[in-house]
């Protein structure tokens, strides 16, 4: 994990572009700049609270430990997105993990200086009542389907919520290559399950492969599935 002070450029991040513009040289000053490699862990569940972080540029799965050897991944952050706030309140600790997909740079901001920012800015602290009001939305949603929803339903809904999420190639392909594992983490089922679930979704021509990549071919036969 590598720190720096002078990567970003204090304006891009989720709090900077809601915070006062008279605010952001105090932000400036007391941020920090971590460069991730791939896969590398940025904080994990238990660790003590020291901050939030801001993704600068790249992609981070957010999840939970779900047995000894397996993951339920919450979300995924991208650029401008905030991680680490599911450990403010009064535990102090991170009820949840943070990896990097890809090579990323997150920007830190101590505990002190975000509640300062939070104080001081009442547009910030409106969209932060948003996000979370959003999160929390999406968290429930995602604990119905995971009781209710077919594995298959499941796939097709975590495929279209990643091509909306991360974008399309300039051939169809999700803008990120996720690991099959890590899919399958996101869907809440098991590697041999969401593997045969993805062969099913060929054959039925609602998506195609090439390597890692995954294109949707049929998005309205997608959210069908996914309405199930």
């Amino acid at each position: 994990m590598n720190k720096n002070s002078a990567i970003c450029d204090a304006n891009t991040c989720f709090m900077c572009q809601n915070c006062l513009k008279e605010w952001q040289p105090a932000v400036a000053l007391g941020k920090k700049n971590i460069k991730l490699k791939k896969g590398e862990v940025l904080f994990k569940e238990g660790d003590p609270v020291t901050g939030v972080y801001f993704v600068y540029a790249g992609s981070l799965k957010v999840y939970k430990q779900w047995d000894e050897d397996k993951e339920l991944i919450i979300r995924f952050a991208k650029d401008g997105a905030m991680v680490g706030h599911r450990g403010l309140g009064n535990n102090f600790v991170y009820p949840i993990s943070a990896a990097a997909l890809e090579p990323s740079v997150v920007c830190f901001i101590d505990t002190k200086l975000f509640e300062a920012t939070l104080k001081t800015n009442a547009e910030f602290g409106a969209q932060l009542l948003q996000f979370f009001a959003e999160e929390l939305c999406e968290s429930e949603k995602k604990m119905r389907n995971l009781a209710h929803m077919p594995v298959k339903g499941r796939v097709a809904d975590a495929l279209l919520h990643l091509s909306e999420l991360f974008g399309e190639d300039d051939k169809g392909f999700i803008g990120i290559d996720l690991s099959r594992q890590d899919l399958a983490s996101f869907a809440g089922a098991t590697y041999e399950t969401v593997f045969r679930m993805i062969n099913e979704l060929v054959k039925e021509k609602l998506i195609r492969l090439s390597g890692k990549s995954i294109a949707i071919a049929d998005r309205e036969g997608l959210a069908k599935l996914a309405a199930c």
